[in-house]
């Protein structure tokens, strides 16, 4: 008794130190003081030791054990993972470089947590084989392991790089399965009884019968919504530094600036090579952004504020609320407060809404509009249908191929087809709805085009870059000939790439789970149990990839599947669908016990924690901050040593410029800094000239120092058209 005391004592101290040491050592800090990604992987160990010491002497000692060795296992593997800042989808390191460029205790780690698993699971085998054959075909098996496989990595242009990644990477996912497995199969059946009774009333499974079909909010769907917006907030406060860290976000932002102003358009800057920026038709005398009005119009609400940062956090946390009232509305509160908790441990979710992008908004408004058309369902009144339509018409304000989905499915739901058919008062509002507030984008476009079916992005891309370039279908026109675009043009064997791209996003970043998040769909989706219910949101999610799938592009690697998004509540729903269909198999049958529910229940509880300890942090740290290379700090040197009315002139690349751009007054004579790229001598000359009155600062960007953004030269004669060309960025 005294040696397991001891034990503890020193479990608990040892990770207290492991902490410290993480915290404290520079080794896990970057040139600038920030943590590094590689701080995970101690801080993981810390805190699996302190569990281990709290839980060495009691009746949870195994199941410590299981869950210290996933969490560290999920660290390492992430730890293995080439991700980083730059724009490119994350890969496993290869093999001959973790074995002898990276550190080897990487692997090793592995070794032992993979000689262990299969120790614990051989005591068990019997058990399990006897389940696995009174519950799966031999076909069964054959596509689970097929899908578990190939959404475990992202497509290589090297086949064999890919396929050895491919392997490796079930590999590491199948440790870490079995891992969680063991881990649950480790709590005895009194413990399992006790939780039990807690999850069911935490869950609100056991709730009354009145209360079933109600739906409203409660304290639950509250505290959901606040930790959303809290954590969503705190990392765009600390990660993303409350900056745009993408062209579609500064182009967001600053259209969001122009329209807070009450302009729809912004004079043209002179030298426009100058400030040229992707999405800007730069040879315009006036300027203005290209992208739909609905986004930047919400997100104006946020410049006039003060904190245009702070919009997508708050409208997560209205999403939580309107998915609680949906769920409840369509099932019952117990499959509410699951899709809910799921939604508030999504990487996917909670990323999305830390960022200046459009995609929450959309998400937002299809969610209002789905419960105002199950009010209207249940109520009869034709005003949510109205309110309905309002939902689907901002979608199409905000993202329009997105708005068509939505209008799609929820219009085929309004009249019969996967539920019951809204009276025709109902209907009709419904589609007058859309149409009002839809129908604002034509006088925009008249406004901004001079024709009313003419959108600025698509003129936009037909004079830059040719009428079809960025037009749905397969063609060879197709496509802007990007890096990351898998072949020239687009067909379907694109489309089957960016398919293989966007499942391995969402595999990923949907949960964060160690074990791939699509296991419980997967499950559910062979395991022959499915209900009409569950066809009907796979042909939700089908129709969105395969809309989608006619886009020469997947949406790239920024924040996960993200042309998917839409199909973020339709997973959730199935990943629940498939938490119910593994409870019932493991209550019944031979080896069935009717605590093994539960099992289900702590598994994916277990799995949300390794995520909120692990994939969080490594994410925020390891790719979004500084993400694309951008970063902040040209405000801070402006603060700093007071700019004023002056010419600031950008060394570096794009990312360096479009870091300072966003900084830019609306109006390009106003007294405040102007900042323009200094791409060489001929467009310096043109730009002084422009501005003869004004001091010209020179700022090398982070692509020179390689750090945050420096002054190079203090106010200069503005009659020296020319200064040395060292370090100058000719791009």
């Amino acid at each position: 008794m005294i040696l397991s005391r001891v034990l503890q004592l020193l479990n608990g101290l040892l990770g207290i130190c492991l902490l410290g040491w993480a915290f404290s050592d520079p080794r896990f800090r970057n040139a600038e003081g920030f943590p590094d990604g590689t701080l995970c992987l101690p801080v993981s160990t810390g805190v699996a030791l302190i569990i281990l010491g709290w839980s060495m002497a009691g009746r949870f000692k195994k199941f410590a054990l299981w869950f210290a060795l996933a969490l560290v296992g999920q660290a390492v593997s992430l730890q293995m993972i080439d991700a980083g800042p730059l724009m490119h989808y994350q890969h496993y390191i290869p093999f001959y470089r973790l074995l002898t460029k990276t550190h080897p205790i990487l692997l090793s780690y592995l070794a032992l947590q993979t000689a262990v698993v299969v120790a614990g699971l051989k005591t068990r085998w019997p058990t399990v084989q006897r389940w696995v054959s009174s519950n799966f075909k031999v076909w069964q098996l054959f596509g689970i392991g097929l899908v578990f496989c190939l959404s475990s990595a992202a497509v290589s242009r090297e086949i064999p790089v890919y396929m050895a990644e491919l392997l490796f990477a079930a590999f590491v996912q199948a440790v870490n399965l079995v891992n969680i497995l063991l881990m649950v199969w480790s709590l005895p059946e009194e413990v399992l009884v006790s939780w039990r009774q807690r999850l069911d009333n935490f869950f609100c499974r056991s709730e009354k019968e009145e209360t079933r079909n109600s739906s409203n909010i409660d304290r639950f769907a509250i505290v959901a919504a606040i930790w959303v917006t809290v954590l969503a907030a705190l990392l765009n406060y600390i990660s993303y530094e409350r900056h745009p860290h993408i062209p579609d976000e500064v182009i967001y932002l600053f259209h969001a600036r122009y329209l807070a102003s009450g302009t729809l358009t912004v004079p043209a800057p002179p030298v426009p090579e100058a400030f040229s920026f992707y999405m800007i038709p730069h040879e315009s005398h006036r300027w203005y952004s290209i992208v739909p009005p609905g986004w930047p119009a919400v997100l104006a609400l946020g410049v006039l504020l003060g904190v245009p940062w702070v919009i997508n956090p708050v409208l997560a946390g209205l999403s939580v609320l309107l998915t609680y009232l949906f769920f409840q509305e369509i099932s019952d509160r117990f499959m509410a407060r699951i899709a809910v908790f799921l939604l508030c441990i999504s990487p996917w979710f909670i990323f999305m809404a830390m960022n200046f992008m459009s995609h929450t908004l959309t998400l937002t408004c299809a969610l209002a509009a789905a419960v105002a058309i199950t009010r209207a369902r249940r109520t009869h009144k034709a005003i949510w249908g109205l309110f309905g339509g309002f939902g689907v018409g901002m979608v199409s304000l905000i993202r329009p191929l997105d708005g068509l989905i939505v209008a799609g499915v929820l219009g085929l739901w309004a009249i019969g087809v996967g539920g019951r058919r809204l009276r025709i008062s109902s209907i009709l509002a419904f589609v007058i709805g859309t149409i009002i507030v839809g129908a604002v984008i034509f006088p925009y476009n008249k406004q901004i085009t001079g024709h009313p079916t003419v959108s600025p992005l698509t003129a936009y891309y037909e004079k830059y870059f040719g009428p079809k370039v960025f037009a749905l279908g397969f063609g060879p026109d197709r496509g802007l000939n990007w890096a990351i675009d898998p072949f020239p043009g687009h067909s379907p064997i694109d489309a089957l790439v960016n398919g293989n791209l966007n499942i391995f996003s969402v595999n990923i970043e949907l949960f964060g789970w160690g074990t791939g998040s699509l296991i419980l769909i997967v499950l559910l989706l062979f395991s022959g149990t499915m209900r009409r219910s569950d066809y009907f949101v796979i042909a939700i999610i089908i129709s969105i990839a395969g809309i989608y799938s006619l886009f020469w592009y997947s949406g790239g690697p920024d924040f996960g599947a993200r042309y998917w998004y839409l199909m973020l509540l339709p997973l959730i729903a199935l990943t629940i669908r498939g938490v119910q269909i593994l409870q019932r198999m493991l209550e019944s049958g031979p080896v069935g016990s009717t605590v093994n529910g539960t099992r289900v229940i702590v598994a994916v509880l277990s799995l949300s924690v390794l995520t909120l300890i692990n994939y969080f942090p490594w994410r925020s740290i390891d790719k979004y901050h500084h993400f694309r290379g951008m970063r902040p700090g040209i405000r801070a040197l402006a603060a700093k040593y007071g700019f004023g009315k002056s010419l600031v002139l950008v060394r570096g690349n794009s990312s360096d410029y479009q870091s300072a751009w966003i900084h830019n007054p609306l109006n390009p004579n106003a007294n405040a800094p102007v900042y323009a790229w200094d791409r060489d001598t001929e467009i310096r000359a043109k730009i002084l000239q422009a501005y003869p009155d004004r001091d010209v600062w020179i700022v090398n960007g982070p692509s020179i120092t390689h750090g945050g953004f420096e002054v190079a030269k203090r106010p200069v004669s503005k009659r020296e058209p020319t200064v040395k060309k060292d370090g100058i960025n000719q791009n």
